[in-house]
């Protein structure tokens, strides 16, 4: 098992995740879906162990490999965010700095955790960008982020959060913002990645149809608990739930509806 789960948030007296059981083995893109202020991006935040910022307090347990990180120091989570879980986040043009250039923000973020980025990191870099569907050309590295499109600009934070070739890769509301077409591209490359790489990937959204276009499991989120996780297909042919039924009810007509990136 790679990621185990079984947690509580409450931020003062408001009771945001509870006890919510969630595992993930390793490989495996599970999606997590539900309504805006299920807990979704709660959870996110929680499994890496960011909520304290933000005045949260979690207890339970977050195995990762089978150690419980729940407590573990400031120190050593600075060790596991973005070497052993990453993050993509869902606003690729807040998440990129507007002032620097795309090379220099992929070689900081390669010096968080290595050294000898010409030798090393660079060439890493080249290789996500391509497996990425961009260019790993300099003249894309020295681009800011204003000369590239939004769905670029989220490929490049998939890139970046495959830097160190983590072990999850949590996902967060990634193609909320864009087109279908640009949907279909930012999906196919998650897809890829982790047929190449064997990243595990968690991919929160409210999209049922995105989800099922490239999960194997899914978990749907309500009021701050998983109330019915399961495989894609039985999911939508035999949903166990009345809430998932009424998700499941409410889809609209979409190109996802029969596409599965295998």
């Amino acid at each position: 098992m790679l990621l185990e789960v079984n947690l509580s948030v409450r931020y003062g007296a408001s009771q945001v995740l509870r006890a919510l059981a969630l595992a993930i083995d390793p490989g495996e893109i599970v999606g997590l879906a539900g309504q805006s202020g299920s807990g979704k991006s709660t959870l996110g935040l929680a499994l890496l162990r960011l909520l304290q910022w933000k005045g949260a307090e979690a207890e339970g347990s977050l195995r990762l490999e089978g150690r419980d990180l729940l407590t573990a120091p400031e120190s050593e989570w600075r060790k596991i965010r973005g070497r052993r879980i990453a993050l993509v986040m869902q606003s690729a043009e807040s998440a990129l700095n507007p002032a620097l250039r795309l090379r220099r923000q992929l070689q900081l973020a390669w010096e968080i955790h290595a050294k000898d980025w010409n030798a090393s990191g660079l060439p890493r870099v080249r290789e996500l960008l391509s497996r990425c569907g961009l260019s790993d050309s300099d003249e894309f590295l020295n681009r800011m982020p204003a000369q590239i499109s939004i769905g670029q600009a989220q490929r490049v934070l998939i890139a970046m959060a495959l830097l160190h070739r983590p072990s999850l890769l949590i996902a967060d509301e990634v193609t909320s913002a864009l087109d279908l077409l640009t949907q279909q591209e930012v999906l196919a490359t998650l897809r890829e990645v982790n047929q190449v790489y064997g990243t595990a990937i968690l991919f929160v959204s409210h999209d049922l149809l995105a989800l099922r276009s490239i999960c194997t499991r899914i978990a749907i989120l309500s009021a701050g608990t998983i109330i019915e996780d399961q495989p894609v297909d039985s999911l939508f042919s035999a949903p166990r739930d009345a809430y998932t039924r009424r998700l499941l009810a409410a889809l609209p007509e979409s190109p996802f509806a029969r596409t599965r990136f295998t």
